[in-house]
């Protein structure tokens, strides 16, 4: 099973860098972008989107790790604060069986 999936993944790898080359191959024209502040210099069609690609990749993941602390830091506060509660709440169990006795 381990084999399979091995392939699996090496056939997908290889099939994605194919269209990678494909793609780079056939968008060479020059382009220059110009982001109305900055005008960015002259490269390729492909080196350009290639690029936006991974920064977009680069940015979703550094935001979901951002979020992913935040929430794990917010489940943390929680999760001290219940266990504040649950043991505020032992008290008034054992205090209010000693009124009693």
């Amino acid at each position: 099973m381990r084999f399979v999936k091995t392939l699996i993944v090496g056939l997908l790898c290889l099939a994605v860098m194919m269209v990678g080359i494909m793609f780079t191959i056939h968008n060479t024209d020059k382009v220059t972008i110009d982001l109305v502040f900055v005008q960015l210099p002259e490269a390729s069609l492909s080196l350009w989107l290639i690029a936006t690609f991974v920064l977009g990749g680069f940015l979703g993941v550094l935001l979901s790790t951002l979020t992913i602390l935040m929430l794990r830091t917010r489940l943390g506060s929680a999760r001290r604060k219940i266990n504040t509660t649950q043991k505020e709440i032992d008290q008034l169990r054992v205090s209010t069986l000693k009124d009693a006795v």
